[in-house]
């Protein structure tokens, strides 16, 4: 039984360039997650897929029963990967997550996807609370340009901002490389 498992976060395509909320540095984040997954995979560490589901049909973004909610090719759930489906943004929230983690002995838990500042946020500081130990996979992770009072912040630093802020007191931050090398 392995104590660790690999949470990948809504690697949607509603985050692609034609969907409606396109990411910067989508690219770069998917080819670490799927790095992450393969060793995974090879090792026998547990993946599990998250996917975003809106509750209606005709919402605005990640409308059930629409390309834009599947997963990207490249990171979809194999085999008996199990995928949680949720509706709000932390993972945890109306689903079978932990109860799922719980039951294959998980304790420690190591996330990538989308987005940094709110999904990955929220599964990190949620499973914080409850105990796992956290790692969250910096360049696994993407988002996008916030406005706030008339201000973009880039993603870059909203990115960064989401990290330091679980670094703080949430999770350990690593590279993907960092990890497959401790791994």
């Amino acid at each position: 039984m392995h104590h660790t498992a690999l949470i990948v976060i809504d690697l949607q395509n509603e985050y692609l360039p034609t969907g409606k909320l396109p990411l910067s540095g989508l690219d770069a984040a998917v080819a670490n997650a799927v790095a992450a997954i393969g060793h995974a995979r090879a090792t026998g560490l547990p993946v599990f897929h998250v996917r975003h589901e809106a509750p209606r049909a005709d919402a605005p973004i990640f409308a059930p029963g629409t390309p834009n909610v599947d997963f990207q090719p490249a990171v979809a759930p194999q085999g008996d990967e199990p995928v949680i489906v949720k509706q709000h943004v932390n993972a945890f929230r109306a689903t079978d997550l932990k109860a799922r983690l719980d039951a294959a002995g998980v304790r420690e838990l190591v996330l990538a996807g989308a987005m940094s500042h709110m999904c990955i946020e929220a599964c990190a500081r949620a499973a914080a609370d409850m105990g796992y130990a956290v790692t969250v996979l910096h360049d696994a992770c993407a988002t996008l340009d916030l406005a706030y009072g008339g201000v973009t912040v880039p993603a870059a630093q909203v990115h960064a901002a989401a990290m330091a802020s679980l670094e703080f007191g949430y999770a350990a931050i690593r590279s993907t490389r960092d990890w497959l090398d401790r791994a």
